[in-house]
């Protein structure tokens, strides 16, 4: 559509609702951070980024709000050279200085007169060089995000001409990426799925839709149900990861762990790498929250988790498909193995209810009403959690931008509401990487967190053999028990 010269796009209700749940206190960016193993330039960059993002029309597009109705429009002063942007860190900097830098952009508002994303390159980090990405998350969830970035990355450090090498990646390990990015339970939710997707794709409203009602009549009772239960759960604890928030961010990220150790452990306890892995994330908060003096007896704090309702023939449109389900992390389990437990059996009852594609519903209708009743159904919603938590198996062989190997790198979503706390967990090339993001009134070094990511899983490593929960064990004895665990006998 072109009205007054500039071509405009309505914006579907979902991403318009994204767009106004912006706030100071919790900007809503999806922000990235890539290492690499040699020094990456600014011209390779800017050039890969011209040829293949920019193939998305949408991230040359502004996204309007006029107070009514919200459109994408194209942006006639596009200037690349804005949007990545070369940047330095001073001297021998480190993962610390990285940290800090990551924290301040994530605590910066993107420029809403322009496309809301911008990629930053740390030109000298360890060596080699270090990639910053930020971009509105009304421009895509994290499953479309995945599919860009991946379009951006290569399996090689000279691609090959026909892309075949990428091309028998994708089929190999990206499509398995694709169907489980943010999704614990596909097969469960087939037809709520269906039903997200038929109902509220793009901004069609239910009742221009006759052919709707016999789904509704099957579907609509039981999502009826799961919106009631959503909003009669008691508000989560207060605890110093509750404080009222403030405008600072701080970003960090544990040392990786090997993705096979935690395997190992998930087949011993007959569960997921997720249950494991969202355990001990529980695990550190728990250690944490003992540090600060706070009681954890008993404690249950909830995270809102991101599920998947996209098709897999849409995986890589732009736009947001997603709903959050509410899951228990038992941060007051003093056993290791009861934790993990815990989560699996809360895994169990997140597979089979309608809670995703009613949050997705709800986003909808949040989409088209007053930023006065956003902000009041949001801050209910939030109240209900503590903490946002992702965990997203990534590609397991190595990949390359603009020639350069990526060695690391890590992704958090923005918080919504009064949530300030991210959990980050993602797995690439046989290793898995634990971050957090948190408002710095809940955290203020949230290195204090991440850094007890690995005891838990040594903790729990040597639990699973000598079913003592409370003895304090060395790295070196939690090898020796993992190379039993993987011994036959």
């Amino acid at each position: 559509m072109i009205r007054g010269g500039k071509q405009r796009e309505a914006m579907s209700k979902v991403d318009t609702a994204w767009l106004r749940m912006e706030k100071p206190t919790n900007l809503m960016m999806i922000t990235g951070v890539l290492m690499f193993e040699r020094r990456l330039s600014i011209d390779a960059l800017r050039q890969l980024i011209a040829e293949r993002f920019l193939a998305f029309k949408r991230f040359r597009q502004k996204a309007v709000d006029t107070g009514g109705a919200c459109h994408w429009e194209t942006d006639a002063d596009f200037d690349l050279e804005w949007h990545v942007r070369l940047t330095a860190l001073p001297g021998e900097a480190g993962q610390v200085e990285l940290q800090r830098l990551a924290s301040q952009l994530a605590s910066t508002a993107l420029d809403h007169s322009k496309p809301l994303w911008q990629f930053h390159l740390v030109e000298n980090y360890l060596g080699g060089s270090a990639l910053i990405a930020r971009v509105h998350h009304c421009y895509a969830d994290g499953i479309a995000l995945i599919q860009v970035l991946l379009s951006l990355t290569d399996v090689s450090p000279e691609p090959a001409a026909d892309d075949s090498l990428a091309k028998a990646w994708f089929k190999q390990d990206g499509e398995r990426i694709t169907r489980r990015f943010f999704y614990p339970g596909q097969r469960q939710v087939e037809s709520a799925m269906k039903l997200g997707g038929k109902v509220f794709d793009g901004s069609m409203a239910l009742y221009r839709d006759p052919g709707l009602a016999s789904v509704l009549a099957r579907e609509g009772g039981e999502i009826t149900r799961e919106l009631l239960q959503a909003l009669t759960l008691e508000d989560d604890p207060q605890t110093v990861l509750k404080a009222p928030l403030g405008v600072i961010k701080r970003c960090a990220w544990a040392e990786p762990l090997d993705l096979d150790e935690v395997k190992t452990v998930g087949r011993a306890l007959n569960c997921t790498v997720n249950d494991v892995l969202l355990a001990c994330a529980a695990g550190a908060l728990r250690e944490y929250l003992i540090e600060r003096g706070e009681p954890v007896d008993e404690l249950m704090l909830r995270a809102t988790v991101p599920v998947n309702l996209r098709p897999l023939e849409h995986a890589k449109k732009l736009g947001n498909h997603f709903g959050l389900v509410f899951l228990e992390l038992p941060v007051g389990e003093s056993n290791p193995v009861a934790r993990v437990q815990h989560v699996a059996q809360d895994m169990d009852r997140i597979k089979s209810s309608r809670q995703a594609v009613m949050t997705f519903g709800a986003l909808a209708a949040l989409g088209m009403a007053p930023t006065p009743v956003q902000r009041m159904a949001l801050d209910l919603f939030s109240r209900k959690a503590t903490t946002v938590a992702t965990n997203v198996p990534g590609p397991q062989m190595p990949l390359y931008l603009a020639g350069a190997r990526i060695t690391e790198f890590m992704f958090w979503v923005p918080q919504t509401g009064g949530i300030g706390v991210g959990l980050s967990i993602l797995s690439y090339q046989g290793r898995v990487h634990f971050g957090l993001i948190a408002d710095a009134k809940s955290i203020p070094d949230p290195n204090q967190v991440t850094s007890r990511f690995r005891r838990q899983i040594e903790h729990l490593v040597y639990a699973v053999l000598m079913e003592d929960w409370d003895a304090p064990i060395s790295a070196w004895e939690a090898r020796d028990t993992l190379h039993r665990l993987e011994t036959p006998p």
